[in-house]
């Protein structure tokens, strides 16, 4: 069936929040695409930064052959090896006393890490929350709440949870933002959807202290950012730091929904029998999936890989000497191209015409979050390509 065929019945099927999007995608190998037309795109969106081995990677491709045809399903009443060396694996990676939760997403990833928070809130004393303009925590009710994005929450509230926001990376606003009153500090260790906006030097440092001075819990977001996205396990590490709770999902599953909520130390026991739950939290295939990815990135080197291809991407976008383009932010491959007027979404078009996928995220940003197994050369070729691009967009 043709990419038109596709989009009409598409757009005659489903809920118009997501629009009808421009691609049919039929199949991926590695970190190509093909559409259903059958033309091919180096996928440099990665999923929003969900498909760290690529598509298809044999490795992934047994994990969850093999589990489904084994165990699919259990539901929270019972338990299986799967998820117990999953978790295990988690928090030998971050290498601190915690306790893990299993979910399907990044959104419910949060809102346990909210719950969590409340209940700590309502034993000590503490009402209300504080977090990022500009962050992007996900579209429930509670996420919603913590998401600092007038534009997508606004139409909503009121909310369930009393959320103050203030500036991203401004370290003295948050200072004055939380006192002992406060519950819980939410922020992302680099605001994704903000558009891969790295705060300065320090400031999660600060959080953390900020935190611990005043006994309100530090929730570091790292839905994008871990599993090796910025090329560490995870970004608070590069940071010297270790939140209270952790959030995580995308890159974990390799494709295959799954997110985590870790509560480090005391933060770990704040749930009690019965306080959380979900059907299909932690199921064995997602589980299988997640240990394949851990086992690839560590067995082949990928953060080290991660390092080097986005320091390519990096210092080739900002060698490019082209009036639209402002320059070059984030870190490992998780990357923002970003511009001097608000021409992301022709960028975008434009690289899709020449074959290649990106995100325009922000009216003066794309970003780029391909698997991290892209090789250099695939990189090169994007860089060979975005001067054209660029051209294009701007004309």
């Amino acid at each position: 069936m043709t990419g038109d065929a596709l989009r009409k019945r598409f757009e005659s099927a489903f809920m118009p929040n997501y629009g009808v999007p421009p691609l049919a995608l039929a199949r991926g190998e590695g970190c190509a695409v093909w559409d259903a037309d059958g033309r091919r795109y180096l996928d440099l969106i990665g999923g929003i930064a969900v498909t760290s081995l690529g598509h298809g990677h044999p490795a992934l491709v047994e994990a969850v052959s093999r589990q489904v045809a084994t165990l699919a399903h259990t539901s929270n009443l019972f338990l299986h090896e799967p998820e117990v060396l999953l978790a295990e694996r988690l928090l030998g990676l971050l290498g601190e006393p915690a306790r893990v939760f299993l979910a399907n997403s990044g959104t419910e990833a949060n809102e346990a890490a909210l719950k969590m928070a409340i209940s700590y809130g309502k034993a000590h004393g503490r009402g209300y929350f504080v977090a990022a303009e500009m962050g992007f925590h996900g579209r429930t009710l509670g996420a919603l709440s913590l998401t600092g994005k007038p534009s997508i929450r606004d139409r909503f509230g009121p909310f369930p949870a009393d959320v103050r926001f203030v500036p991203y990376g401004d370290a003295e606003a948050l200072a004055a933002a939380v006192t002992d009153e406060c519950a819980a500090v939410f922020l992302e260790p680099t605001q994704g959807e903000a558009g891969v906006v790295p705060p300065p030097d320090g400031y999660f440092r600060a959080a953390r202290e900020i935190c611990s001075s005043t006994g309100a819990l530090f929730v570091a977001d790292e839905i994008q950012s871990a599993i090796g996205r910025t090329g560490h396990w995870f970004a608070h590490q590069a940071e010297g730091v270790v939140p209270d709770i952790l959030t995580l999902a995308k890159g974990l599953g390799g494709g295959m929904p799954i997110g985590a909520c870790v509560g480090f130390g005391e933060a770990g026991t704040i749930f009690a029998k019965g306080d959380h739950g979900s059907t299909f939290g932690g199921n064995p295939v997602s589980c299988a999936a997640a240990l394949a990815v851990l086992d690839t990135i560590e067995r082949d080197g990928l953060l080290e890989h991660v390092t080097a291809v986005g320091t390519t991407l990096a210092e080739g976008i900002a060698a490019i000497r082209h009036p639209l383009l402002k320059g070059v932010r984030g870190r490992g491959l998780w990357l923002a191209a970003v511009f001097t007027a608000p021409k992301a979404a022709q960028v975008q078009a434009a690289a899709q015409d020449a074959g290649f996928l990106i995100n325009a995220l922000q009216p003066d940003a794309v970003r780029l979050a391909p698997p991290l197994v892209i090789t250099e050369p695939e990189a090169r070729s994007f860089l060979d390509a975005f001067p054209a691009i660029l051209e294009a967009a701007d004309a």
